[in-house]
């Protein structure tokens, strides 16, 4: 690096006046710049060399602090590209780069190489086309400039002069770059023992390098090493940092996941007020952060409402204006922190005239209400009445007809649902909902130790009014023995137990100590102490359970409803508010009359077939009852494959319970393929399985072991470290040994591939050709033909949760930077949701390639922002950037990422690396991952038993004679296509695809699908980390 030494001449350069300046915010944007810059006749370059004449009155020397900044012109995009990549190797460190179609500048900074050093130095390079009249001839063209013409010229014009303690560093990487440049004995005949190197930057503006210290130098700077000074030939121009987008930095067309990624300023300002109301939610602060940062990206002014209603209709000190920096922090922090409150005072009108009077005085146009029902209504029964509120306003000469003007027609409002009890129709998943089930998860799997040492009964009270998820699916994920539901309430068994409720609980209690169950976990308290004698315990979890807007409020009309953000099929929806607080209160008025049926009919299906899942796989069907004919009763073998995976344990427990209930056979083949050939082989209980729910890992055992591919007959596979290769002879032979009909594979990548190629083998091996399906079961969310698999929401919460500590870590450091390396694979899923989660920085993943130039736009953007917090006195916080495992190319590993980042913050920050490993699979499974494996195991066995029927009703046709299962001695025999499935979710539907047609779909060498529904949120992740968006 070139340090900074002295300023000797300027002359071409454009200098803006001097004034007051802080050397520090140099280091970023100045605060002030000039408005124009003067041409070349209003002001001549000589002039600059005069620093006062006789007619300038004398200026107190406080006045000037510092020297501000130089500005280099260049005359056109080339020469401007040019002039930054030569500072840049100078040394120079770009702090900040225009984004078209703002004017292209950039700003360069010198740091002083130590303390006794001079002032860092900022240079900044303007593209003005309309210097290249003026410029000299060869002026866009250096690398071009005679050695004659620069000899000639060097001790006339007037350039920049840079201190240095040696030129030889400087001789050296001008020649490597085949940039010329001459020597002069000096600026005076007294300095012939000092030579001068001159040469010009591509804009044309003569540069001259000196070791000569001027008199007014506080000291000369130490030499630097060649590491300091980066030879000018390892960069070119184009790879000079910039901002502007490139193709592994994509801005997609069309939304992802409904989400609009097009953060460019919106031509419509709206002043977008911000409010939190009824009960507190997890998620509302990041709800409020990314609302304010998305709309100061769009151009839009945001306000924070503090206190909810109650501070919209008071007013005053509770309505302020928000700034990128005033969500710092908000992320992981639960609750909302700009507070909520009830308020009858807005139930009225002139609560309402109130709220009116406060937004007009702040000039706010918009609303975003994060809350439940009851908030979301308030706020469009505020809509509907705006007009006449206003008209009230000015007539009673509160507000003036020209304050108001603009604000008359409409108020525009959207809502997000920030409600625990995930009650709101319309929406698949309202904001806290999913924390409050982690937390009655956490409580209940906290409690069954308990239980279970005393053979006690706990009782657990969740939250939830009229809405019976929280319930549900704690239920299912906790394996509780019973739930009770508003929209279904007991007794299930009507005919056999009428309306006594009570018996059918204490029956279903008592059936599961029979069966050597030790704990109960249940809801109803008094009726198990009395009709039971069990010691119970009461547990009332009660309040520890606890972008898409802005593009709403920008897209807003007055004829349109106001919208309702929400969450449907997994994808970001806006459906009209009212219409969904409608269907909401309908399902109360239907519980209120106890028509449960149609409760039950306006939830979601998916709630539906949740509650059937639930009841299959316990005691209330029990084993045998839901019996199907001995003719179509199936040996099921469940087997792991590939790398552990939260929920797989949860898939087995409730595939084997239902296969038990219907009167099937369930084997568990315990450690894999090689397992199976090793006959570790078994058939399932139902008490074993007690517990499973909620284990991690696998509890049969897992390994890589994948079936030998065929060459000619197989797809060829790419295994990502197989251990072992079993014979595909031996795999078939085995299976019809222990006589199994129907498989079921739960696993990642490998049990894809290894199902393809036993698929593929069906008419060498027909003990393959049987009912298989794959339920995806991995971190890395890399199986095709699903949008999730179970094991990576787990993984996800362990990489947030690790990076929130680290965070923390980096925080009492200050300026620490640390860069994260996740599993996934090939596949960047991992690493791109848990930093939008997380609030990460960036993310390197290897559907996009790193290199040197994202680097470079990622230390200059670090640089800014530690600069910006500098100068707003803000202490710095620590900062996340996380980088997948097989992020290519495989040089730019963690550690080298690291290190570069810390080398080239120059003391600005520091950089560490975190390597998370196997930590990601997780301890418990998180409770979505529970209810995923439930819901898609019974659609799995409800699959295999439809499929078999398909075989087997095929199989009686006239050719069965000529089938090879007759020479197998099978009774199940079937080479469709369509019979060898992988399970998936997308959007909202369980979905089968043959394995045979997702080989399209998929990349077998990268091992992942070729397009992915989340592909294009790493832009979100450097918008809300404020890659885009400049303070004023």
């Amino acid at each position: 690096m070139l340090p900074a030494g002295h300023w000797g001449h300027w002359g071409r350069c454009v200098c803006p006046p001097l004034r007051p300046f802080d050397h520090k915010a140099t280091t970023t944007r100045p605060s002030a710049r000039p408005s124009a810059r003067p041409s070349a006749k209003q002001a001549p370059a000589a002039a600059a060399l005069v620093p006062h004449t006789a007619n300038m009155p004398s200026t107190p020397a406080a006045a000037i602090t510092s020297l501000s900044h130089f500005t280099v012109a260049a005359p056109s995009q080339a020469a401007f590209d040019a002039t930054v990549a030569f500072y840049v190797r100078l040394g120079f460190r770009l702090v900040e780069s225009s984004v078209p179609p703002a004017p292209a500048q950039s700003w360069l900074h010198l740091m002083p190489s130590s303390a006794a050093s001079s002032p860092a130095t900022a240079v900044r390079v303007l593209l003005s086309p309309d210097t290249a009249a003026s410029a000299a001839p060869d002026s866009s063209a250096a690398s071009g400039l005679p050695h004659s013409a620069v000899r000639a010229l060097a001790p006339r014009l007037p350039g920049l002069s840079f201190g240095v303690a040696s030129l030889q560093p400087i001789e050296a990487a001008l020649a490597a770059a085949g940039v010329p440049f001459d020597k002069t004995a000096g600026f005076a005949a007294s300095d012939a023992a000092d030579p001068v190197l001159h040469t010009r930057d591509p804009s044309g503006t003569p540069l001259s390098f000196t070791t000569k210290t001027h008199a007014y130098a506080a000291a000369r700077p130490p030499s630097p090493t060649p590491a300091d000074l980066p030879l000018l030939s390892t960069l070119s121009p184009a790879a000079s940092p910039s901002v502007r987008p490139t193709a592994a930095d994509p801005t997609p067309s069309a939304p992802v996941g409904g989400v609009h990624l097009a953060f460019t300023p919106s031509p419509i300002q709206k002043r977008i007020g911000i409010l939190t109301s009824g009960g507190d939610s997890s998620g509302m602060n990041a709800a409020v952060r990314a609302i304010t940062r998305v709309a100061l990206q769009r151009g839009c002014v945001p306000f924070a409402i503090y206190e909810g209603y109650q501070g919209l209709v008071d007013g005053g000190s509770k309505i302020r204006q928000f700034g990128w920096e005033d969500v710092r922090g908000y992320l992981a922090v639960g609750g909302t922190t700009i507070g909520t409150a009830r308020c009858k005072a807005f139930r009225t009108r002139e609560g309402r005239l109130s709220a009116t009077f406060n937004l007009i005085k702040n000039g706010i146009d918009a609303i975003v209400i994060v809350g439940g029902d009851g908030s979301l209504t308030g706020a469009d029964i505020l809509r509907a009445e705006w007009t006449g509120l206003v008209d009230e306003l000015v007539a009673t000469g509160r507000v003036t007809a020209e304050e108001s003007a603009a604000l008359r027609t409409d108020l525009t409002i959207v809502g997000l649902v920030g409600s625990i009890d995930n009650d709101m129709s319309a929406t698949d998943l309202t904001i806290g909902a999913v924390t409050s089930l982690h937390r009655i998860c956490e409580s209940v799997d906290s409690l069954t130790s308990t239980a279970q040492s005393h053979q006690r009964a706990f009782v657990v009270e969740v939250m939830g009014r009229h809405c019976g998820w929280l319930g549900l699916m704690a239920g299912i994920a906790v394996g509780a023995d019973w739930v009770f539901l508003p929209e279904r309430p007991p007794p299930l068994d009507q005919a056999k137990y009428g309306d006594d409720w009570e018996q059918e609980m204490v029956d279903t209690v008592k059936l599961y100590r029979t069966m050597g169950s030790r704990k109960s976990i249940v809801i109803v308290k008094k009726i198990l102490e009395d009709r039971l004698g069990l010691d119970t315990r009461v547990t009332t979890l009660g309040h520890v359970q606890r972008v898409e807007a802005v593009e709403a409020v920008l897209s807003s009309t007055p004829q349109t409803p106001a919208p309702m953000i929400g969450m449907s099929h997994n994808k970001v929806t806006s459906v009209p508010l009212m219409e969904a607080v409608k269907l909401t209160h309908s399902v109360a008025d239907a519980i209120a009359r106890k028509d449960f049926k149609y409760a039950m009919e306006l939830r979601d299906p998916d709630f539906t077939d949740a509650f059937d899942a639930y009841t299959e796989t316990t005691v209330l069907a029990g084993p045998g009852r839901q019996s199907v004919p001995e003719s179509e009763r199936l040996r099921v073998g469940i087997i792991h494959c590939g790398a552990p995976a939260g929920g797989m344990n949860a898939a087995t427990r409730v595939a084997a319970r239902l296969c038990l209930n219907r009167g099937h056979t369930p084997l568990a083949i315990r450690n894999g393929f090689s397992g199976l050939v090793n006959d570790e082989v078994h058939p399932l209980q139902w008490q074993e399985l007690v517990g499973w729910q909620v284990r991690g890992g696998s509890e049969l055992g897992t390994n890589r072991d994948h079936p030998r591919p065929i060459p000619g007959v197989t797809t060829k596979i790419s295994p990502k470290g197989v251990q072992n290769f079993i014979d595909m002879g031996q795999i078939a032979f085995h299976l019809q040994k222990h006589g199994i009909q129907a498989l079921l594979i739960v696993g990642g990548f490998e049990a894809y591939t290894a199902q393809l190629t036993m698929t593929e083998a069906r008419e060498l091996y027909p003990a393959f050709a049987i009912p298989m399906v794959h339920l995806p079961a991995t971190i890395s969310n890399n199986v095709p033909g699903t949008d999730y698999s179970i094991g990576s929401d787990t993984a996800l919460n362990a990489i947030v949760e690790s990076c929130d500590r680290l965070k923390l870590s980096a925080n009492a450091s200050r300026k620490r930077v640390f860069v994260v390396e996740v599993q996934g694979g090939n596949c960047g899923y991992l690493a791109t949701l848990s930093g939008l989660i997380s609030g990460a920085t960036n993310v390197y993943i290897p559907e996009t390639p790193l290199s040197i130039a994202v680097l470079q736009r990622d230390i200059a953007h670090l640089c800014t922002r530690y600069m910006d917090d500098d100068r707003h006195g803000i202490a710095s916080e620590g900062r996340v950037v996380l980088r997948t495992e097989a992020t290519l190319p495989e040089i730019y590993s963690t550690e080298v990422v690291s290190g570069v980042l810390r080398a080239e913050g120059h003391g600005l920050f520091d950089s560490r690396t975190a390597v998370l490993g196997h930590l990601q699979q997780g301890g418990v499974p998180s409770p979505l991952d529970r209810i995923r494996a439930t819901r898609l195991a019974v659609q799995c066995i409800d699959w295999l038993q439809t499929a078999a029927a398909q075989a087997r009703q095929a199989a009686a046709g006239p050719r069965i004679g000529e089938s090879p299962a007759v020479g197998a001695g099978m009774d199940l025999y079937t080479t469709d296509p369509k019979h060898s499935v992988v399970i998936g979710i997308r959007g909202a539907s369980v979905v089968f695809s043959p394995v045979m047609e997702l080989v399209g779909e998929v990349d077998l060498n990268a091992r992942r699908a070729k397009k992915a529904w989340w592909m294009g949120l790493g832009k979100l992740v450097r918008v809300l980390a404020k890659y885009d968006y400049k303070d004023e």
